[in-house]
């Protein structure tokens, strides 16, 4: 297959899946309203982590639910105007909680995120900035000792799938991260892993190859997917009408909506995630690392040292709460003690979140030539480099040696 492939979306997902079908010697146009790799993906804590394969649905959450959303600085928050929509996929989210459904999901998690590092570098050779990725660990950091415990369920996945896990005291943990506060008194080191020390640079680098590799890339939004008799799709934009026989819809959050005139309802919600950057931080981290109370994410990158986190459910066009500011640079403060938290930037972009953690891949009953590419919740950066190759295979007719069950549309 030669024919021109239409990509809707130019978040890292979308590069990715540009990259391996250019690979496979498939010419693509990519379709986006923003700059490649600068809206959600810009703002991620840039992790990239082969084991993060345990989804946000795990046993006993439904006991640790009422007290988030209780506390104002929690993690958790919801809009009042969001609830009606929130109760049904929260039921259902609450319905994949249970072990043999987390241990399920964690399989097809790691489909994806496994070979996430391996990828991004291959993706990343011959660019001259191979060194967006680096080797890390990724550090799991509580105050109360007791909570460091390797017997947990999330922990024990890892390591029965083969994850190199350790729990260290606060000593060793100082000398790991010795800008990290006293008050983190243990830790689960997660080793093996990597980060990328910008995850914008990223995706504008690796959409710059994509570009010079011969990728078309349109600067428009795409407002509306229609199918014609004779097979081709039409795609309305906010300048003109563009066709395509084959497309991948990679648009994150706002693929529901082009979906939902083509008679495909999906539970997918924009789960707003927040950070701030603090240019001069005074500080360094070694590794990513977890505030595992405050559910925060914090790792030095070229703009600074960023904390990234909370899980704010509300309309996708609801603007920023500015109360979240202070919150997470409380949290940063807490977390890094002597952090110089002057001039920081504060961001807002919104995961595109199922109820169980994974993505839609793959193509859709009914929609010939439409692929799905979306819904990859916390995990976008680490899934996006599989997601491109399994979108790949699909499109140019190879046949993925894996059960892609687990990434279908028809699961709901």
């Amino acid at each position: 297959m030669t024919e021109q492939v239409t990509i809707i979306g130019a978040g890292i997902v979308g590069i990715c899946c540009a990259l391996s079908l250019q690979e496979r010697g498939i010419p693509v146009r990519i379709i986006d309203r923003s700059d490649p790799g600068q809206e959600t993906s810009f703002g991620n804590a840039g992790v990239v982590s082969p084991w993060s394969i345990i989804p946000q649905a795990v046993p006993g959450i439904w006991k640790k639910l009422p007290q988030m959303l209780l506390d104002p600085k929690s993690a958790l928050s919801v809009r009042t105007s969001f609830w009606p929509k929130m109760i049904p996929w929260g039921l259902r989210f609450l319905g994949k909680s249970g072990e043999k459904t987390v241990r399920e999901v964690s399989d097809a998690m790691e489909i994806l995120c496994r070979p996430s590092i391996d990828l991004y570098r291959r993706h990343l050779q011959g660019t001259g900035h191979e060194a967006l990725i680096v080797d890390s660990y990724y550090i799991h950091a509580f105050r109360n000792p007791e909570q460091a415990n390797l017997d947990d369920l999330g922990y024990l996945i890892r390591q029965e799938k083969g994850g190199e896990l350790e729990r260290v005291d606060g000593a060793e943990l100082r000398r790991l991260e010795p800008a990290l506060s006293k008050d983190l008194k243990a830790a689960i080191v997660i080793k093996g892993q990597a980060r990328a020390t910008s995850p914008g640079r990223l995706g504008a680098v690796l959409a710059e190859k994509a570009r010079a590799q011969g990728a078309e890339f349109v600067r428009s939004e795409v407002t509306k997917l229609s199918h014609t008799e004779d097979g081709i799709w039409q795609l309305a934009t906010s300048h003109d009408t563009l066709h395509a026989r084959n497309v991948v819809l990679a648009a994150g959050v706002w693929s529901a909506g082009l979906l939902k005139p083509l008679g495909i309802p999906v539970p997918l919600v924009a789960e707003r995630g927040y950070h701030v950057e603090f240019p001069a931080p005074s500080a360094v981290l070694n590794n990513s690392v977890m505030d595992v109370d405050a559910k925060v994410v914090a790792s030095s990158m070229q703009g600074g040292l960023r904390v990234a986190g909370t899980a704010e459910f509300g309309s996708v066009d609801a603007p920023a709460d500015p109360r979240k500011e202070k919150i997470l640079t409380d949290q940063a403060k807490s977390l890094v003690s002597d952090l110089d938290t002057g001039a920081a930037k504060f961001w807002m972009g919104r995961r595109p979140s199922f109820p169980d953690s994974l993505p839609a891949i793959g193509p859709l009953n009914g929609k010939d030539g439409l692929f799905t590419a979306f819904g990859h919740s916390h995990y976008g950066l680490m899934m996006a480099p599989k997601t491109g190759e399994l979108v790949a295979d699909l499109v140019s007719g190879r046949s993925p040696n894996i059960n892609l069950d687990p990434f279908s549309l028809a699961r709901f």
